[in-house]
């Protein structure tokens, strides 16, 4: 039986350790057979070789379905492997820590402003709301705007068109601003309706004010800057010399040094971006925020005070920009904002969009702390995975790691939170949160340890937030189709807000009296405006005379150019003094007197 078990199989039996399949499938190998036969054990060979991943040496291995990309991946083995970050790497040089190990804080950075926080200005007086609002919309500004405006509605007449008009004049125009404040008080569905005398139209204001076809024509001819200039600008559209904003200059520079000029910040203060609605057309692009209430229009870039919600810098986006490839965007927002208030001991609060270790580090150089989210993706951020949160972490458990001043944190709350910061130690133990936790299908509070970067975070990063709540409540804003004018409105927004806030500052202090809600502060600011503005002669008063005082004596900083001299054609003359009561600069040496010429000038007008 086993000689013909050894003929059948070509003379011999196949050992264990030969293929089966190989000694089997090939009787023809093995010293000839059938032709026909040879063929289809060929076949089934080559069937059985496809169906086998090991049996060929280029079937290509397929790559996990993960987008974890701290992971690398090795065709020699299957499965996640250690973060490639981490690899070569002895065990126990970078590690995420846990709570209980202890953290060593940063030195603290001594915070010595160039003021004392607070309003800049004389605060032992009493100052009402309009004496509050025209330290933003000054005399100056009043004037430029009124007299650009008068040119415009020359020119549009010059042009064909037909409509009323007379020249505009400082009362029309608080009038105007006065109707503008009340359309945020009382809403309606068109403009026109303010002045219908039927019921439930028939309001008294602004109809005995102002007439209808009046504020329209003002609001038709409305301009900010030099109609004459302006096509100067626009004839610079293909060169470098075009300035993108030039409409909106006269007023938008001014505020912003308004803004800085009359209060100094507290220490801590946060930066974030506003939208300001519109579907206007214009050279700079409109950009599209899904997070913000308005989701679509220009964007500004805001700094503000984390304690007041003071808007005190603020910048408009005006799209691409010739800076270096290495400086981001958040990168050169956060300078550009921050530049005053550097070298001071401020703190500042930012979101995952500026937050770089490279940028708090170099802040840090400028005595400068720095706290915010932070994107996990960023080549800096740690890839250690080495004793990180488990996949599974409980509310409150935490990670930290300290590289120099920076820390990075992990914190486990709804989901997983990840910050960085050069002015916090880890963990404290003296902060928590109220959460709520089901257990057994009863929902209760719980109390979670927090650390100091997330809580302090929390409190301080909404500014800018509650800033443009206030400005969103009663805000002045209407549908234009010229993106100057929505850029106007929202810089009156700004200016009224602000005077809120400094309103309420005024009123700190146990013998001050308690402050007016914003919606009573815009109508006596409204109120105000119309009693000005119909009353005749000179302009109420600010606290004190027109009196010469000094900037800050600090070298450059400490001088602004000259008004004056800015209207005859020489921009660079700069200055250490400024009056009191205009809050312009003026020159005032034994050779140029611009503080006298100006307030004989402005006593004629």
């Amino acid at each position: 039986m086993a000689a013909e078990q050894t003929e059948e199989n070509g003379g011999r039996i196949p050992s264990d350790s030969e293929s089966d399949d190989e000694d089997l499938l090939t009787p023809a190998g093995r010293g000839g057979g059938d032709p026909d036969e040879e063929e289809g054990v060929m076949k089934i060979r080559m069937m059985m070789k496809s169906s086998s991943p090991e049996s060929s040496a280029h079937t290509k291995r397929p790559r996990p379905k993960t987008k974890d990309k701290d992971y690398a991946w090795s065709p020699s083995k299957r499965g996640r492997h250690a973060p490639a970050a981490t690899r070569g790497r002895k065990e126990g040089d970078d590690r995420w820590h846990v709570r209980e190990e202890k953290d060593q804080r940063p030195d603290p950075i001594t915070f010595k402003p160039a003021k004392d926080p607070g309003p800049t200005f004389d605060t032992t007086v009493p100052w009402s709301p309009l004496q509050l609002f025209q330290l933003f919309f000054s005399a100056s500004v009043v004037r430029t705007i009124i007299d650009n405006t008068n040119a415009n509605a020359a020119k549009r007449l010059k042009s064909g068109l037909k409509f009323a008009w007379k020249t505009l004049t400082v009362d029309d125009f608080y009038i105007f601003l006065a109707i503008l404040l009340f359309s945020g008080l009382v809403s309606v569905h068109e403009m026109s309706d303010y002045w219908k005398k039927e019921w439930p139209y028939n309001f008294r204001f602004p109809t005995d004010a102002m007439t209808r076809d009046r504020f329209e024509g003002i609001m038709w001819s409305l301009h900010l800057s030099n109609p004459e200039e302006d096509e100067i600008n626009n004839a610079k559209k293909t060169t470098e010399e075009y300035d993108r904003l030039f409409e909106i200059k006269p007023l938008y520079t001014e505020i912003i040094d308004a803004c800085k000029s009359h209060f100094q910040p507290y220490q801590n203060i946060s930066i974030d971006e506003r939208m300001v609605a519109s579907n206007a057309k214009m050279s700079v692009k409109q950009q599209y925020m899904k997070s913000k209430p308005a989701k679509w229009g220009y964007k500004l870039f805001v700094l503000a005070d984390s304690a007041t919600a003071y808007t005190w810098n603020f910048f408009v986006h005006e799209g691409k920009t010739k800076s270096r490839p290495d400086e981001a965007l958040s990168y050169t927002s956060v300078m550009k904002l921050t530049t005053p208030l550097l070298d001071s001991g401020y703190t500042l609060f930012v979101d995952n969009f500026y937050t770089s270790p490279a940028l708090f580090e170099e802040l840090r150089t400028k005595r400068t702390g720095a706290c915010g989210t932070i994107r996990s993706a960023l080549k800096d951020f740690p890839r250690t995975q080495h004793n990180d949160l488990p996949q599974k972490a409980e509310r409150g458990d935490l990670r930290w790691i300290r590289k120099n001043d920076t820390l990075f944190v992990k914190w486990m709350d709804t989901r997983v939170v990840t910050m960085c910061s050069t002015v916090h130690e880890a963990f404290s133990g003296r902060r928590s949160i109220e959460r709520t936790a089901k257990e057994a299908g009863v929902w209760q509070r719980e109390t979670v340890p927090i650390p100091d970067a997330v809580a302090d975070f929390n409190q301080s990063m909404g500014g800018v937030n509650l800033s443009n709540a206030l400005i969103g409540y009663y805000n002045v804003h209407h549908k234009t189709m010229k993106w100057y004018k929505t850029f106007f409105f929202h810089f009156l927004d700004i200016a009224v807000v602000n005077s809120f806030l400094l309103h309420k500052e005024l009123c700190k202090g146990s013998h001050n009296p308690s402050p007016l809600t914003q919606k009573l502060f815009r109508e006596k600011l409204l109120a105000e405006m119309v009693n000005f503005g119909k009353a005749s002669g000179p302009s109420p008063p600010l606290p004190g005379s027109c009196m010469p005082e000094y900037y800050r004596d600090n070298g450059s900083d400490g001088r602004k150019s000259c008004r004056s001299c800015q209207n005859v054609g020489m921009p660079r003359v700069k200055t250490p003094i400024y009056c009191r009561k205009c809050q312009i600069p003026l020159c005032l040496t034994s050779k140029r007197n611009c503080f006298r010429d100006w307030h004989e000038r402005m006593n004629l007008a």
